[in-house]
């Protein structure tokens, strides 16, 4: 396993490299130099997800018009680089250059007039260095106060810093005084132009990026990062506290009074949860599918793990673009291998004899539900134009993947899971015939009893969640893993102590059918998550517009279910530990 880590690890750095290296030199540069400018995507401030070619809209074409090759994390990204039609020559400056002029039809100026009403926005690259702009303003009219003006700006002012042969930042501002009236359904004439200017700095080429991440490292946002470890942390402490004086002593009592009840007479009655030590170990209710649920959740699990170790060394740098979906596809299909080898060998340590359908339901159980959901939002990015949409050829490279590599790596994993001579042990022989479990409170029903286990595990990150969604579904760029990391471990330790405790209650109680239940309390922490979502979505967010909720709420969903799986897994594994520990201290007849 170490070495398809190391190997994933340098796959990942050179591609890294590979996309940040530019097309026209190694990002040294002589005065008078092209240095490369690309357009990238436009589209509305508050919807990440709905984004459009940048000459969807009518600027000015460049002279020789070309696309940037892409790579697949690039693609998934949404990222569609074609060359700008501004010329940036390294240390040139300009003044009032003109791109430009050109006679906006009355459609074009609708077209101009709906982006510059939606608050849209550009993205390019300069040197592989992004920036942003808006296109235009709204102004109350001075005449008519309830009335709106519309203009679109028409000079750009580009400011680059460089230091002695590297291009180091730039900034582009839009001069607020030029601009175009856009208010009337009427052709108008307008010319785009564009100012340059060169400044020298100190600054080093190795930190130009470091720009870009200051905003996660502010005090004032790392105070709050660390308290919400803090707040973690005492959710641990409280809990394990909990735990280990609460658990431990009633366990103790329990161990005491076994111990005595077997030194007395024989026809005494036993209660609690030695009582039912001859039905706990009974396999559980529909075995292919809680074993391919367990290898899904193991799967997603060293996903986690291996990305986090990519993050921690540095290689999702701010704006490596398409790294993290690179990673994310190159190592989901290495750990398919994982999936198929924990699904199979669990279900044939629990006598299943059909570990075909078992691999089936395995390759399925997480595939499926993000494969259906990929489809309807592709769909929806195809009726919208949005550079969401994959294009064909990225659709057959994924199919061609999971088919040639994920697959065969499942059944591979699969074979050796079933060949495996590993034995469920048991410490407790099972009876013949199941105990019938007795009347339960409302309480102590599945449902509540998952609302109790999700809500501990979702305090202890919820602070952390902010961050990470105005991340994922925002501009903002999260950075610091190290802290993001110390809350994921956080995350399992408060999921595996909370699941070990209500199955403990659950088998005191004398309710023996504690296998899916532990995996559900243990997962149900992804149902809380996705009610931050709606939350989120409707009070933190600005995000509007069917393309939009329906990227948020289709992919959040995918995601909350792989937490789901993930933390299912956690939980079921520490109340197995848990279960088999305590049956094996007492002595069973």
């Amino acid at each position: 396993m170490s070495v398809i880590r190391w190997l994933v690890v340098a796959l990942l750095v050179a591609s890294s490299v590979e996309e940040v290296r530019s097309s026209a030199s190694d990002h040294k540069y002589k005065p008078g130099d092209e240095v490369p400018l690309y357009a990238n995507k436009i589209g509305p401030f508050h919807n990440p997800s709905e984004t459009y070619r940048f000459f969807d809209l009518p600027f000015c074409l460049p002279a020789h018009l070309k696309e940037k090759p892409e790579a697949l994390g690039e693609v998934l990204n949404g990222d569609r680089l074609v060359s700008a039609p501004y010329k940036l020559d390294f240390m040139v400056d300009k003044d009032s250059e003109t791109v430009c002029r050109k006679t906006l039809t009355k459609d074009e100026v609708s077209k101009f007039r709906s982006a510059v009403t939606k608050d849209y926005y550009f993205q390019m690259y300069y040197d592989d260095l992004p920036f942003w702009g808006f296109l235009g303003k709204v102004e109350k009219d001075k005449t008519h106060p309830n009335d709106e003006k519309y203009y679109l700006f028409k000079h750009l002012h580009f400011e680059i810093l460089y230091n002695n042969d590297r291009v180091i930042e730039i900034n582009a501002k839009a001069d607020p005084n030029a601009v175009v009236d856009l208010t009337e359904d009427k052709e108008v004439e307008v010319e785009f132009m564009y100012t340059v200017r060169w400044k020298e700095t100190n600054v080093p080429y190795e930190s130009r990026m470091e720009k870009y991440a200051k905003s996660s490292s502010q005090p004032h946002h790392l105070e709050i990062h660390w308290f919400s470890i803090i707040n973690s942390c005492v959710t641990v402490l409280l809990l394990t506290g909990f735990l280990a004086t609460i658990l431990m002593r009633v366990l103790k009592n329990d161990f005491v009074k076994y111990a005595h009840d077997e030194e007395a007479a024989d026809d005494q009655e036993e209660t609690g949860w030695k009582y039912i030590h001859g039905d706990v170990f009974r396999y559980p209710k529909y075995k292919s599918l809680f074993s391919a649920a367990l290898g899904s959740g193991s799967q997603l699990f060293a996903l986690a793990l291996f990305i986090f170790i990519l993050a921690l060394v540095g290689v999702f740098y701010p704006y490596n673009r398409g790294a993290l979906f690179t990673a994310l596809v190159v190592i989901y299909t290495l750990t398919s291998g994982i999936a198929g080898y924990t699904a199979a060998s669990f279900y044939h340590q629990l006598e299943g004899t059909n570990w075909v359908r078992n691999l089936l339901l395995t390759g399925c159980l997480f595939c499926g539900p993000l494969f259906l959901t990929f489809c309807f939002l592709n769909t929806v990015a195809i009726a919208y134009t949005a550079t969401a949409a994959l294009p064909f050829g990225t659709i057959v490279v994924i199919v061609l993947i999971w088919t040639l590599v994920t697959s065969p790596l499942l059944v591979l994993g699969g074979i050796a899971g079933k060949n495996s001579k590993a034995e469920f042990q048991a410490p407790v022989r099972t009876t013949k015939y199941p105990r019938e479990i007795p009347p339960l409170p409302w309480y102590r029903k599945t449902i509540p009893q998952m609302a109790m286990a999700g809500f501990l595990p979702f305090s202890a990150i919820y602070i952390e969640l902010y961050y990470i969604f105005a991340s994922v579904w925002g501009h903002r760029i999260y950075t610091i893993y190290s802290i993001l990391f110390i809350v994921f471990i956080i995350l399992l330790i408060v999921t595996a102590f909370i699941t070990v405790a209500l199955t403990y209650f659950q088998l005191a109680a004398e309710d023996h059918e504690w296998w899916w239940r532990s995996f559900l309390c243990g997962g149900s922490t992804g149902v809380f998550i996705f009610g931050y979502c709606l939350y989120y979505y409707y009070e933190r967010s600005d995000m509007s517009g069917f393309m939009q909720t329906s990227f948020f709420f289709g992919y959040m969903a995918c995601i909350c279910y792989g937490f789901f799986l993930m933390l299912g897994m956690v939980g079921f594994r520490a109340a197995l530990f848990f279960v088999r520990h305590i049956y094996r201290s007492i002595k069973c007849e």
